[in-house]
């Protein structure tokens, strides 16, 4: 028994009927065990994450790590996001929504630790998918220190930056965040550390 799990289920304010009930259609499951990540419970198979339960404001919701490899047959699966690369999110709103998809979860739960099972694995983008904009381009060209530096952080790190410079409309919103991390990334550090 993992204690943080059971404090989770105990003390949900929001949801505590829903997470209650996919945490048992989640355990019929006997080939997951249950784990509790990212402050949340997490059922795993053979030590990888296969589906988590999670909640927010408007929705309750199971988040199968590899979902974009799943058929989803009903089409129920949701991309949180354009950029979220591999995980899916089956939503629900009430107890009685998961109380008529039980049989339908259960599949899809199965097709999750199935897909674990068989080793697949999904293929991420890579830092050159992501496009690297001129402001940057210009930085980086004009300062081989920066350019180093950046070269020198991890994948993740790298995508993170570009992604995160991209997202502003404007050039000189992204001149000011290429200057606000300029000393980030010569510390070798991502934008969230």
């Amino acid at each position: 028994m993992n204690l943080k799990t059971e404090h989770f289920f105990e003390n949900s304010k929001q949801w505590n009927e829903e997470f209650n009930l996919l945490r048992e259609i989640v355990r019929e499951n006997q080939s997951l065990e249950e784990d509790y990540k990212w402050m949340h419970p997490c059922y795993t198979y053979s030590g990888k994450n296969v589906v988590l339960i999670h909640g927010f404001k408007e929705y309750c919701a199971l988040l199968f790590h590899k979902g974009a490899l799943m058929q989803d047959p009903e089409q129920l699966l949701i991309q949180q996001t354009a950029h979220v690369q591999s995980a899916r999110q089956l939503r629900f709103t009430s107890i009685s929504q998961i109380i008529d998809l039980r049989d339908i979860i259960k599949k899809y739960i199965t097709e999750a630790v199935e897909i674990e099972k068989s080793g697949k694995k999904i293929e991420m983008r890579k830092v050159a998918d992501y496009p690297v904009p001129e402001e940057f381009k210009r930085a980086l060209a004009e300062d081989n220190l920066l350019q180093t530096a950046f070269q020198s952080l991890t994948p993740g790190r790298q995508k993170g930056y570009l992604f995160y410079f991209n997202q502003a409309k404007q050039s000189k919103t992204r001149e000011s965040r290429i200057e606000k991390y300029y000393q980030q990334i010569l510390d070798g550090k991502g934008i969230d550390d």
